[in-house]
């Protein structure tokens, strides 16, 4: 990851590259949306051989001076592993070249066969190291992460709804160059089949915090929910905004989401308490230094995070939707004030007919130190409230995860539902993560 956001002076060399444009990317992922019903199981990702990758990674850097960057032959060196892993797995390979500060960049992107072609679902890293060490958290650890998702892929047979793409991007720590370069040479029908794209840079920190990007709500959420049934906290990725690979594709109008374990940023003691490891200490005291190297990994954080990679994929890129009308969901973050005001949430519904069913489902996901202080209801569109949870002294556990069945055939289907949350009690805090209504 770059240190700030930045323009390169450097031109950029045009390349024609028809074999990256050929079978290109889907609609947008956005909430409130139908709901994904069928998906395969997604695999564990052994975090042994993403370590493999990293220890290749690290015998390139040692034996090309040191460093991984762009413009140094530890970069060419890294793109070649990457690529033979690939080529020999089934992948369709392409390299795309670019031109920034005077030397020669590399983009390689990877296609699995199959799947929707208008509709793309792309996973991306960059590969490049800074010169002064052998990045290896930053990035190697997403490169590798990626990479052996691929190759799960592929011991897997997959058989995607969407096209899969995996790419690995040159020149990131000059400013997103390569990334940005692939965005800009894609034509406008091509971006539109994007349905989404995936960044992890910085996945493996070794005071490791679990960030998600809050970008899409709908791969925000495939990756919140991943993490909640590993009862693991997360929090809203803010460190690395606007510096890394998913910004060109953001800009372009593209869904983009993520992952991150923190660079030079301090761990605070409240992250520490949730997370472990040191606080005050930064979350890789490592970053764009020499020490960057194979021993500044946490394997926790490298194995939950490649887990997590994984679940993405087959989660939005293997599910069917039930059909359209029948769920509706608000991925939308609402904080609920401690022993404060009511929030609410809120669910358009529209394009059904008659009333609401007798057996309306509200799956609610609310996330809170003390689940005891928390009153919960649903409004209907004229307003009439469904008690779902009262509080409680005694419900001394966390979070409100649960589904609720509400008879409201009383009620017009079409219009405004609402969750209301109220924490009743002091010192304890919350946020409404997301709900959905089931017709």
């Amino acid at each position: 990851m770059p240190r700030a956001l930045g323009r390169t002076t450097a031109g950029l060399a045009v390349l024609a590259a028809a074999g990256l444009l050929a079978t290109a990317a889907p609609t947008a992922l956005a909430s409130p949306v139908a709901a994904p019903s069928a998906t395969l199981a997604a695999p564990d990702i052994p975090v042994a051989n993403v370590k493999a990758h990293l220890t290749q990674l690290q015998s390139i850097a040692t034996a090309n001076g040191g460093n991984r960057a762009h413009g140094r032959p530890g970069y060419k060196a890294s793109l070649d592993y990457v690529k033979s892993k690939l080529d020999a797995a089934g992948f369709t390979t392409s390299i795309q070249q670019f031109t920034s500060s005077g030397a020669t960049g590399y983009n390689l992107v990877a296609d699995w066969p199959g799947g929707d072609p208008n509709k793309v679902l792309m996973a991306g890293a960059h590969l490049d190291s800074v010169s002064a060490g052998p990045g290896i958290n930053d990035n190697g650890s997403g490169s590798a992460g990626i990479l052996e998702t691929a190759l799960a892929v592929s011991r897997a047979q997959l058989k995607p709804a969407k096209h899969l793409r995996f790419a690995w991007w040159g020149a990131e720590e000059l400013g997103m160059v390569g990334s940005r370069y692939y965005v800009n040479n894609l034509p406008t029908a091509e971006r539109s089949k994007v349905s989404g794209y995936l960044n992890f840079d910085m996945i493996g920190s070794p005071n490791a915090g679990y960030f998600v990007y809050d970008d899409d709500p709908t791969i925000e959420k495939t990756f919140k929910d991943y993490y909640a049934g590993l009862n693991v906290p997360t929090e809203i990725e803010t460190e690395g905004d606007g510096r890394s690979d998913h910004a060109p594709f953001k800009s372009a109008g593209i869904p983009v989401g993520g992952l991150f374990s923190g660079a030079e940023r301090a761990k605070s003691s409240a992250q520490a308490q949730k997370w472990g490891g040191t606080s005050g200490q930064a979350f890789d005291r490592c970053y764009h230094s020499s020490c960057d190297s194979t021993s500044n990994i946490n394997d926790t954080a490298l194995d939950r995070n490649s887990d997590a990679i994984a679940h993405a994929i087959w989660t939005l890129g293997t599910g069917t939707p039930v059909p359209p009308g029948d769920a509706y969901e608000n991925t939308t973050d609402v904080s609920i004030p401690d022993n404060g005001a009511a929030v609410t949430s809120t669910i358009d519904v529209s394009g059904r007919t008659g009333n609401a069913p007798a057996a309306l489902k509200v799956d609610v996901d609310i996330r809170h130190t003390w689940r005891g202080d928390v009153v919960v209801d649903l409004l209907a569109p004229d307003g009439t409230a469904y008690r779902l949870k009262n509080s409680s002294s005694s419900d001394s556990a966390d979070n409100v995860i649960a589904t609720y069945t509400v008879n409201a055939s009383s009620e017009a289907a079409n219009g405004a539902w609402k969750l209301r949350v109220q924490d009743v009690a002091a010192q304890d805090t919350g946020y409404i993560n997301s709900w959905k209504l089931t017709f």
